[in-house]
């Protein structure tokens, strides 16, 4: 199998290189050259938003492309359109943010969209996702797979919101943990959404899925205590409600990453149907493998800390934290 990453050197692009080197295939990498391709790759460098920034694709064959890109729509249309008649089939990395607001719990993929213009050079990323699917599909139609995905964790997670609580728990002694403990969380690591998308795209599928753990899949309570036992740094817990964090002011999301209070963003963040992507051979590792597996990373990396995104989370302070503990108890 030949797979082109427009991408595939950071986090999410280079899990699906990953996956599909591990199964034999051929990869070919599209990117800037600000990261370092993976290993055994063929590389094709260019900008895709220079005037000839997509010139090194002109040539060649793919059975399949999968597009990580989270720009303007514009520049998904230009490559698919450069692509359609050289390659089967085409992944767009998307996500669940492409659902109008406020989104309702339990949404499957014919819930209502934001709007979306395929050749807008507009960034908003909920609007700039629905005009990706757009592009996408305009070029390539019913051979155009649009994976939705919501909060991806997992080794390489460049954004930091994993790697920011195992740093902090890594510190041992009382960790404010953001209640209820048994808060339900929806994710999915990258490497499970590589391995799914592959196939699918293998097998011909098409159309938008969800693609997150289905829901019961895991817990508050239960990511922070894998961290506690994947840093074994000897942190003690100490779980706050939600009503003294958000009466204090705390954000969250940002200043306690992946955690989200009892209501509506937390129905639409983390309370996603899966169904359809389940019934379709999706399969979740579990939530302790995940952790396990990003602090190993993590430890190999200068200070314990991925680079960061315009994503990255600003964190909670030590002294503000202690502060909530006090009154929490």
């Amino acid at each position: 199998m030949r797979l082109l990453i427009l991408g595939g050197t950071e986090f999410v692009g280079r899990a699906f290189a990953d996956e599909a080197r591990s199964r034999g295939w051929e990869v070919t990498v599209f990117h800037r050259g600000r990261h370092p391709a993976p290993a055994h790759v063929t590389v094709l460098h260019g900008d895709r938003t220079a005037p000839d920034g997509p010139a090194a694709l002109e040539a060649g064959e793919w059975d399949l492309v999968v597009d990580t890109w989270r720009g303007a729509p514009v520049h998904v249309r230009r490559a698919a359109r450069l692509l359609k008649e050289r390659a089967r089939h085409y992944t767009y990395v998307s996500s669940r943010s492409v659902y109008a607001y406020p989104a309702a719990p339990g949404l499957d993929e014919d819930g209502p969209l934001e709007p979306g213009d395929p050749d807008s050079t507009d960034t908003a990323y909920a609007g700039a996702k629905r005009g990706g699917e757009l592009a996408a599909l305009a070029e390539f139609g019913d051979r155009a797979l649009l994976a939705r995905a919501g909060l991806v964790l997992g080794p390489g997670e460049n954004v930091g919101r994993l790697p920011w609580w195992l740093n902090w728990v890594a510190r041992g002694g009382d960790v404010l943990a953001p209640g209820p403990r048994e808060l339900p969380i929806q994710y999915i690591d990258a490497r499970d959404l590589a391995i799914w998308c592959l196939e699918a795209a293998a097998e011909g599928r098409s159309g938008a899925y969800n693609l997150v753990s289905p829901r019961g899949h895991a817990t508050m309570g239960e990511l922070l205590e894998a961290c506690v036992e994947a840093t074994g740094a000897g942190a003690e817990l100490r779980w706050v409600e939600p009503e003294l964090l958000t009466a204090a002011g705390v954000e969250p999301w940002t200043q306690l990453p992946i955690w989200i209070p009892p209501g509506e963003l937390h129905s639409i963040m983390h309370q996603a149907t899966v169904a359809k992507a389940v019934a379709a051979g999706l399969t979740c590792r579990p939530l302790a493998e995940t952790v396990a597996d990003t602090w190993a990373w993590q430890r190999e990396l200068p200070g314990r800390q991925p680079a960061g995104t315009e994503h990255s989370p600003t964190g909670i302070t030590p002294e503000l934290a202690a502060e909530l503990l006090s009154r929490g108890h």
